[in-house]
């Protein structure tokens, strides 16, 4: 029919007309401003570190609503309350974080894709598992990602303490909760359950043998 085939000459001249337009550069990540009082090169240098806490802190988040949903057994419902409100902190810091980079100048990436490309760590192994092993491994977690933030405090101390403020702040959270976790692992003698061990599974095997020679 005549209506078709101008149809498809009309379409075939729209491909065409796509195809020939010059790519949209893309957009870049850092703007041509940071705060007031350090050089573009400094903000963008720190907002380039907290980017990785930023990867970190939204993992975080995501590993501690996982194990919310998948820990069981003796102390359930004592560890399972005793999340979230942590998770809530968290994504507080998240949030904090990522507006601190935007404030510097950079923006923030906070994808999925991107935290799963930015990351040097696996996922979170343990699936259904009871709340001594659970703990056992997010102790592990918070070995990790504490030292990480302390190292960011570190690099970023001479240049911006704004920034080194926020993680300061962010650290005594974690640290806290990871007080709360370790609380659990502990002895009366103040041994961890989970000393020595070197990743998570190492960590949740060793909190589960300790809590079967008290009970």
């Amino acid at each position: 029919m005549p209506g078709s085939y101008y149809g498809r000459i009309m379409a075939a001249k729209k491909s065409a007309s796509r195809k020939s337009r010059p790519a949209r550069p893309a957009r870049p990540a850092e703007g041509g401003y940071t705060v007031p009082g350090i050089s573009r090169a400094d903000g963008h240098h720190v907002a380039e570190i907290l980017q990785k806490r930023l990867h970190s802190l939204n993992d975080l988040a995501l590993t501690l609503k996982h194990v919310h949903w998948n820990v069981v057994g003796p102390h359930f419902i004592g560890v399972h309350e005793m999340i979230d409100p942590h998770v809530v902190e968290v994504r507080d810091m998240v949030d904090e974080t990522a507006e601190r980079m935007a404030t510097l100048g950079v923006s923030p990436a906070g994808t999925p894709g991107a935290i799963v490309a930015g990351r040097d760590w696996d996922d979170y192994r343990l699936g259904r598992a009871t709340t001594n092993e659970h703990l056992g491994a997010l102790d592990i977690v918070y070995e990790g990602l504490v030292a990480d933030h302390r190292e960011a405090m570190e690099r970023v101390s001479e240049t911006d303490s704004v920034t080194e403020d926020m993680l300061i702040a962010q650290v005594a959270k974690l640290e806290l909760f990871q007080w709360f976790v370790r609380a659990h692992l502990e002895s009366t003698a103040g041994d961890l359950s989970t000393s020595g061990a070197q990743d998570e599974k190492g960590a949740s095997q060793r909190a589960s043998r300790a809590a079967k020679k008290r009970g």
